[in-house]
């Protein structure tokens, strides 16, 4: 969405599909499965397996099981060729398909272009061809939007908990296109307020059940929740959403929780469940066990993924050098890739997949170095030989000069 908004204003058709999982039709689904007889035929046993509701089966003839892992995986086989319909709006040509974009997750999609027209003519045709498969938009969330002017009382919009707009900005703070010209707006995502707003009152809940709780659990308590929701809007502008998450929490839910505990909140409150853990004062216990800051999780910018990879296509070089892990490598191996972003450190030179990768000690165990992760790197294996055959021979060039003379 970023690459296709961030030097052109566009309009927005943010559409959501009425209750996909329930009215997919099971024989449009099917017709679109490319997949092995046994792997069909289990699909499709999952898809009529029917529901249990007050100890009676009813039969489904149509929809797939919500909540289930696989259900939006089907949502988006079901909806396989529909992009392609979509993109049939605009001319075939190459500029023209760079001018459109469609991104889908389960039954949310939005399209984004520069005419209105294309927009208004997309929603034509999404309505037309989710008919065939006895789907139809939802209504109530299906909307028209401008990423930088007002239209329909919107600007903007939300997707999978981002809100993501274009601000007016002076020439100074804009961002450019590709021939350097100045855009005057630059292209803004931050968590959603609804979201934010969620969370707060997930913590909150967290903190009202651990009452009479020691600080110790309701901190193990609350450190995955924040964690895992500031990791997931770390590579957007959330900054400013993350200082303000913590200063509801640590100056009214975490203080109503030590009041409530004390009976006051004084100089005495303060100083049993907060503590100076180096040049911070954080909310902690006396043995240095801490609550995660909103604020100190580190911002890191989504790279996106290359081409047409997926992580099951067997290019196992490629994921380990981005996930810093991946099943059939060792940990330690993977884990080096992603320091070294998939470079040999020796010559420079990026590993490919036929590569033979070892891992070598940057100071040599016989020069006193470690088998620390810090002293380890990654190399190819005739560099790792090279490498290997001077270590050795300084090692013999320091042995023959500490020999006594006759």
């Amino acid at each position: 969405i970023f690459n296709g908004i961030r030097s052109k204003d566009k309009y927005i058709l943010d559409a959501d599909v009425q209750k996909c999982f329930d009215q997919i039709n099971h024989s449009a689904l099917l017709s679109k499965l490319n997949t092995f007889p046994t792997l069909h035929r289990q699909i499709k046993a999952w898809l009529k397996s029917g529901v249990v509701l007050d100890g009676k089966l009813f039969p489904t003839e149509a929809g797939s099981p919500q909540g289930g892992v696989i259900s939006p995986l089907l949502a988006l086989v079901a909806l396989q060729g529909l992009e392609t319909a979509i993109r049939s709006c605009v001319n075939p040509g190459r500029n023209a398909q760079r001018e459109l974009t469609v991104v889908f997750y389960a039954d949310d999609f939005v399209v984004l272009h520069k005419s209105l027209d294309v927009v208004l003519k997309a929603k034509s045709v999404v309505e037309e061809w989710l008919s065939g498969m006895s789907l139809e938009l939802k209504p109530s969330k299906t909307r028209l939007s401008h990423t930088l002017n007002s239209y329909e009382g919107t600007v903007g919009f939300s997707f999978l908990g981002f809100t993501i707009r274009h601000i007016p900005v002076g020439k100074h703070r804009s961002g450019s296109n590709s021939q350097g010209k100045r855009l005057g707006f630059k292209t803004i995502i931050t968590p959603s307020k609804e979201k934010a707003k969620r969370h707060m009152e997930s913590l909150k809940t967290v903190i009202k059940s651990c009452k009479t709780a020691p600080q110790q659990v309701l901190i193990n308590r609350l450190n995955p929740i924040i964690r895992g929701w500031c990791n997931y809007y770390s590579t957007v502008c959330s900054h400013k959403t993350f200082s303000k998450c913590d200063y509801i929490l640590l100056f009214s839910q975490l203080r109503a929780w030590a009041r409530y505990r004390t009976g006051n909140f004084g100089s005495t409150t303060f100083s049993k469940y907060w503590h100076r853990i180096g040049d911070t004062l954080s909310f902690s216990t006396k043995n240095g066990i801490r609550l995660v800051s909103h604020s100190k999780v580190p911002h890191v910018r989504h790279v996106k993924v290359k081409g047409d990879k997926s992580y099951f296509d067997g290019d196992i070089l490629y994921w380990s050098t981005r996930k810093g892990t991946h099943p059939e490598l060792p940990n330690r191996l993977a884990m080096l890739l992603k320091k070294y972003k998939g470079r040999c450190p020796e010559c420079g030179l990026l590993f490919v997949a036929d590569d033979l990768i070892e891992v070598d000690h940057q100071i040599a165990i016989s020069k006193g170095g470690t088998d620390k992760f810090d002293n380890l790197q990654p190399l190819h294996r005739h560099c790792h030989d090279v490498k290997t055959a001077l270590d050795l021979a300084h090692v013999a060039e320091g042995a023959v000069a500490n020999q006594p003379f006759c």
